[in-house]
């Protein structure tokens, strides 16, 4: 008879969850014990950097992904990072080791009192089986949850004796066979009134979220924005977790703007906007201001019923944002409207020492491969980044949609590991850094090639403009003095270099990302400010 322990290997084996991130605990040893040789366990050494690794893997691969945390401290370590795989959508397994059930009662050492609670409200589902029996299925249910729409995390605690009890072959068979499929089709009315719409509009415009890349919509949106001449526009950073349409294409316009006033005022002229794979809108800071133009309309495309209800203004169409966005090239006629206009260049970088974040990313632009994935937490240079880049390919950019910090070092290792044919370049600060340091440890021990590129510019500075525009003085903690990351990573067996200026920053990087027997580190020193352009 197969134990429970077993019967949940074999069902991971039936959904391809053979990549396990975790760190382990006394109540995870039995269901680690003799790890089949067919899984890989990916160590992290604290729990925010093992669901941010395992975030960048399922995003990137598309795939639900395991995570197996300790009881009660080691969940509440990674509820963090919990909170940010929420904001990404991103489909987390994730099962915490519980007390031996003779001792739960009684609440010795290490119970997780109230299991249920400690993740929420950031997983779709939350439960601790009643029987060992039940383990399998729940977690089976735990893996629909995570890959149904909106996708997300689901958790699982498992008492550590459950591991070894014999499972029910009928249960578990059931288990395994169960497919669930949530590709739902958007309502073929509404599709088709939103597409007389689209026709009849005098100027309409498109707004592409990271659902786009999420539901393999990247083809469709070009398609629609082509035969429509749409101008593009990308969600406001701070909830563009991926791209949703490529940077670098003629009706591609820019970034909106994160506050209602200003992003109201950027599509005002528009009588239509199609909002596709994006909550309506992912706003901060807090600029009042009407919530959409006087003669602007909006129509929303989502596969999250949530983000439906909550928008503020205009309709929304739920199901799935690639289906959809399929089905309207079908149905809107070629477009005579003019050509949305050319996006201008930015301006040229210099050479000034120390770099500016603009001058910063124009560097990685020059050596930037064609199938390079950016992972980004570099909250003062992210649109410098962007506008730099210009990235033109489906997969090629993640950024924590939750502004939570400690994704993007840890996702990148992540990232590469889902990808290990194309290049992955981790751009981030050296206070971003620290929330997941060591991640950089992972990044050594498994030889994952990833590229960490630290600007360093010995402050808060997201914090000092919000200081600024919200009108606060003398607030303390924003200086950091000495923090120096290269020697952090020099410590963890990671080969790093400092470098000064431009010409110094391009031959790192280009030395940097060709190589492939393991991760290096690239520290530059850049001047303080915001850099948009």
């Amino acid at each position: 008879m197969a134990s429970v322990r077993d019967a949940t290997f074999e069902l991971f084996r039936a959904h391809g969850m053979t990549t396990t991130f975790g760190n382990p605990g006394s109540t995870e040893l039995p269901m680690l014990r003799e790890f089949p040789e067919d899984f890989s366990y990916v160590l992290g050494l604290q729990e925010l950097v093992v669901v941010g690794m395992a975030d960048g893997y399922a995003q990137a691969s598309g795939r639900p992904t395991h995570v197996n945390l300790h009881t009660a401290p080691g969940v509440g370590n990674a509820v963090g990072g919990i909170f940010n795989a929420q904001a990404n959508k991103t489909p987390l397994v994730i099962t915490a080791g519980q007390q031996v059930r003779a001792q739960v009662t009684m609440e010795a050492n290490l119970t997780n009192r109230d299991a249920v609670i400690g993740p929420q409200p950031y997983v779709k589902w939350s439960h601790e089986p009643p029987r060992a029996q039940d383990v399998p299925g729940a977690i089976a249910r735990a893996v629909h949850h995570a890959m149904l729409p909106p996708r997300g995390p689901a958790f699982v605690s498992v008492p550590m004796d459950d591991w070894n009890a014999e499972a029910d072959p009928d249960l578990v068979g059931q288990a395994i066979r169960r497919t669930v499929n949530g590709r739902a089709e958007p309502d073929a009315g509404s599709l088709e009134a939103l597409a007389r719409r689209l026709a009849q509009a005098d100027s309409p415009v498109m707004v592409a979220g990271p659902d786009i890349d999420a539901s393999g919509g990247w083809e469709h949106a070009v398609a629609l924005a082509e035969r429509q001449r749409l101008p593009v526009w990308a969600t406001p950073a701070p909830g563009g977790g991926r791209l949703g349409f490529p940077e670098n294409h003629a009706n591609f316009v820019g970034i909106l703007p994160p506050a209602i006033g200003a992003l109201s005022e950027t599509l005002k002229a528009h009588d239509l906007v199609l909002v596709a794979g994006s909550s309506v809108f992912p706003y901060y800071p807090y600029i009042p201001g009407p919530l959409l133009g006087a003669n602007t309309e909006l129509v929303a495309l989502t596969s999250d019923p949530a983000e439906a209800a909550r928008a503020p203004m205009g309709d929304a169409i739920v199901g799935d944002v690639g289906l959809a966005l399929a089905r309207l090239v079908e149905l809107v006629p070629e477009s005579e409207r003019d050509a949305p206009p050319r996006r201008s260049e930015p301006s040229e970088a210099s050479h000034a020492d120390p770099l500016s974040g603009s001058e910063a990313a124009a560097a990685l632009a020059d050596v930037w491969p064609p199938t390079a994935i950016a992972v980004v937490e570099t909250p003062s240079s992210t649109l410098a980044l962007r506008n730099r880049l210009r990235l033109s390919r489906p997969g090629s950019y993640f950024f924590s949609s939750s502004g939570g910090l400690g994704f993007g070092i840890s996702a990148a290792v992540g990232v590469q590991l889902a990808q290990p044919g194309r290049p992955v370049v981790c751009v981030l600060g050296e206070g971003s850094a620290q929330y997941g340091i060591t991640a950089l440890w992972s990044a050594v021990a498994y030889r994952v090639p990833v590229t960490f590129l630290v600007l360093r510019n010995e402050e808060y500075m997201i914090l000092k403009w919000f200081a600024a525009f919200e009108q606060v003085g003398g607030a303390p903690g924003l200086e950091l003095p000495g923090l120096d990351v290269a020697a952090v990573a020099r410590a963890y067996g990671m080969p790093a270099r400092d470098v000064r200026g431009r010409e110094e920053l391009v031959e790192a990087l280009r030395e940097d990302i060709a190589a492939d027997d393991g991760p290096r580190l690239v520290q530059v020193r850049v001047a303080s400010g915001m850099w948009l352009e």
